[in-house]
């Protein structure tokens, strides 16, 4: 993935310091859940035409579609707003009043010096003194730990199953986990009775190997000479758009060739029928659509598929399109099942567990696993192998000098019982 930017005409913002104002955050919330209201009064209208002889009226209906798809615009503007608002900023430990190590500043100003003129001596003095810098030949130079901590959290705000998995770092090239699938036989006894023998616990190693993903944004050297321009802000901000739009797809439906295997692309099993192996899933009643009565009952079926240890922790994953139409279910008494967040920042509800947007979820279609219940944070792991290296390139598409920047990372489920699904199926 490659952005050309032009020096002479527009520069990289440094983001981390141009963060909304609180102010701006609240207000777009404001008119998000005044939009809501509109919502629920145009669709308890639908509803009640519903239920009378006549049938809806397609001038309702219409309203309601127009409404429901502008409180999907108005929360994709509030989140990016959100997300502004919490961007880490990338200033060093000095800058925030705590100390910075003598190495930390040699390496941040070595760093800057590769970026804007490619000279890395700087960088090569450091190897001398420790070979965790990393070194060209090798393919490029690692980045300040302060800006991979940064790109790190940006990366944790835009990848919703990045934010609620579990995430481990490690050195190697993957990560090996032994899992129990089977516990150790217990039994009670009396004092001085006979102890039976106890089965051996069944074992299971699950692997999870690190893939490359890289991104390769590109500036002019007139852009790069300008002092003013924060290159490592702008790195930042363009690898975390490259790298969080690829480890969102990989997390939710990748193959786990070259890249992390998705919960989605695992066997699925109907959930009576589960086993240690495949993930299991409820019907939603219908080919294609929920069941066309009470279309809620399925989704709390799915809550209470997942065992009670996880559901303390569990949240909804769907994309907006499926959270527009659930937006309109109703319990028996009434009331709506979705509720928005009661502040700026706060994920909206479904029948009380918190929803997490991804858009990289299918839409509702025939046999289609539209929406995930889970407690991510056992269900799937996340690895990244330390460090995000960069090869500058000033070669390869003049007058633009390319920053070939890579990361390794991997993913998988470690826990097969903390997911369900729901499928779009009669059964």
């Amino acid at each position: 993935m490659s952005n050309h930017y032009d020096g002479a005409t527009r520069a990289p913002e440094n983001k981390s310091l141009n963060r909304p104002a609180i102010g701006e955050v609240s207000a777009a919330f404001s008119e998000f859940m005044e939009s809501f209201e509109e919502f629920k009064s145009a669709n308890d209208r639908r509803l009640a035409e519903l239920e009378s002889r006549s049938g809806s009226d397609a001038v309702t209906e219409e309203k309601v579609r127009r409404i429901n798809d502008a409180l999907d615009t108005q929360k994709r503007a509030l989140d990016e707003l959100t997300l502004a608002r919490a961007r880490p900023a990338l200033a060093g430990q000095e800058e925030r009043g705590g100390p910075q190590s003598p190495f930390a500043r040699e390496h941040k100003a070595g760093f800057e010096g590769y970026m804007r003129a490619g000279a890395d001596y700087g960088l090569r003095a450091l190897e001398a003194k420790a070979l965790s810098v990393g070194s060209n030949p090798d393919g490029g130079y690692l980045v300040p730990e302060e800006t991979e901590t940064a790109i790190d959290g940006l990366l944790r705000k835009a990848s919703p199953i990045r934010a609620l998995a579990t995430v481990r770092k490690i050195s190697g090239n993957s990560y090996k986990k032994p899992f129990a699938t089977s516990g150790t036989a217990t039994g009670w006894v009396a004092e001085t009775g006979a102890r039976a023998q106890t089965d051996t616990p069944t074992l299971a190693e699950l692997d999870f190997p690190a893939m490359e993903l890289y991104a390769m944004p590109s500036a002019t050297q007139a852009l790069l000479d300008d002092a003013a321009v924060d290159t490592e802000a702008w790195l930042a901000e363009e690898v975390q758009a490259a790298f969080a739009e690829q480890e969102s797809t990989a997390f939710v439906s990748g193959d786990g060739v070259n890249k992390p295997k998705g919960f989605l692309d695992y066997t699925t099993v109907a959930n009576a029928s589960w086993s240690w192996g495949n993930v299991g899933y409820v019907a939603s009643g219908a080919a294609g659509a929920f069941a066309a009565s009470d279309p809620g009952d399925t989704l709390i079926d799915l809550i209470y598929s997942l065992r009670q240890a996880y559901r303390g922790n569990a949240h909804w994953v769907l994309n907006r399109n499926v959270q527009a139409e659930i937006r309109k279910f109703k319990d028996a008494d009434g009331n709506y099942l979705w509720q928005p967040g009661l502040q700026a920042g706060q994920p909206a509800s479904l029948l009380g567990y918190p929803v997490s947007e991804s858009e990289d979820m299918p839409d509702i279609a025939a046999d289609s696993l539209s929406i995930a219940f889970a407690d991510f944070r056992h269900a799937y792991l996340i690895v990244d192998r330390l460090g995000v290296r960069v090869l500058r390139d000033p070669y390869t598409a003049k007058p633009y000098v390319l920053f070939y920047t890579t990361k390794r990372v991997g993913g998988g489920i470690q826990n097969f019982e903390a997911i369900k699904l729901m499928k779009f199926a009669t059964s």
